[in-house]
């Protein structure tokens, strides 16, 4: 749930439900078809407030998206339902828990702060300059030579044993 003086939120529909969500808000909907760790857009955007400015759509707006990353899928909490009439044989239990999916919202409408700022694209240029850690690919480079070292050893070790029917007969005579 945004807070009350969070100055850039938004009302999106999703599975038949309205939700008020801002940048940074973890919301539970309706489970959806995509895998944790994954993004979805939810494009049925109702209203935007950055501000003192507020977009209402008619009844969405178009273009306008909302960023989210599906953080896992879940359960809601068991729901029981019991009917019964005394004295008519009637007695009906059902019973059942929602499914749920996890969000985590980036951004409204490209942006993640009220201020205007887009969100960061993930191609940098690089400065060229060496990493400042010292080693930095060092342990990855003793990893591979303690692994390669690892393989000749049992291979080494494999090819002294001999095969299984092998030692059978040796300890037959």
């Amino acid at each position: 749930m945004p807070k009350p003086d969070a100055s850039l939120s938004a009302v999106v529909v999703s599975g038949g439900k309205q939700y008020r969500v801002a940048p940074g808000d973890k919301v539970l909907v309706d489970r959806l078809a995509a895998e944790p760790g994954s993004s979805v857009k939810l494009d049925r955007v109702l209203l935007v407030r950055d501000g003192s400015d507020i977009n209402v759509g008619s009844p969405a707006i178009a273009g306008m998206v909302v960023d989210a990353k599906v953080l896992a899928h879940s359960r809601g909490p068991r729901i029981e339902t019991l009917r019964y009439k005394s004295k008519k044989r009637v007695r009906v239990h059902r019973g059942g828990r929602a499914d749920y999916t996890g969000l985590e919202i980036l951004a409204v409408g490209g942006l993640t702060v009220a201020t205007g700022t887009e969100v960061e694209t993930e191609t940098k240029r690089s400065t060229g300059k060496p990493s400042s850690k010292r080693g930095a690919k060092a342990p990855a480079a003793k990893a591979e030579v303690i692994a390669e070292a690892e393989t000749e050893t049992t291979v080494e070790a494999e090819a002294e044993k001999p095969k299984r029917a092998a030692r059978k007969k040796q300890d037959t005579k």
